[in-house]
């Protein structure tokens, strides 16, 4: 490398594998290396959902030295974790193969990470059940015991979609 000052400083930085998986985040890694720096040149000819094995190149990004150092860590923090969860995703999808069942997430994921690691499960053949709290209604026993009984549980759900202009996928 040279340069006339330290922050001029170029480099090229490769992601390799460490292990076989299901590649997921390439367009969150783009997006960290373009807020960080948009001066940085991201190349990848992978998609998520591409199974590489130990050793395979990911990715190659060319730029200011010190952007790239500034990006690397929570860019492999990010692929790790979301490679992490599209493969073993993959697992059980393989696993069910042939079969009616369905693999779904949940909605208990890490604080802020969610739509992340919900798209990690879609890239690893896995389906979203839900968002959140807010885009089903679940009736539990403590529900029906409080309202007096299944009936009237599921008129007053349907009382709160209609008050709320809300509405099920299916009818009550």
């Amino acid at each position: 490398c040279s340069a006339e000052t330290e922050d001029q400083l170029m480099a090229t930085a490769h992601l390799l594998a460490k292990e076989a998986g299901i590649l997921c985040g390439l367009q969150l890694a783009n997006t960290i290396f373009k807020i960080v720096d948009p001066e940085l040149d991201f190349s990848c000819q992978h998609v998520d959902g591409l199974t590489v094995k130990n050793g395979d190149s990911i990715f190659k990004v060319t730029g200011r030295i010190q952007s790239i150092l500034k990006s690397e860590r929570l860019v492999l923090n990010c692929m790790q974790r979301m490679s992490g969860i599209a493969s073993t995703t993959r697992k059980y999808v393989d696993a069910v193969k042939g079969t009616s069942a369905k693999v779904m997430d949940t909605r208990k994921t890490t604080p802020l990470l969610r739509s992340l690691e919900k798209q990690a499960v879609v890239t690893g053949g896995g389906h979203n059940h839900r968002f959140g709290l807010f885009d089903m209604i679940l009736i539990k026993d403590n529900h029906v015991d409080s309202a007096g009984g299944i009936k009237a549980a599921l008129e007053k759900a349907k009382k709160y979609l209609e008050k709320n202009n809300l509405q099920l996928p299916i009818e009550i």
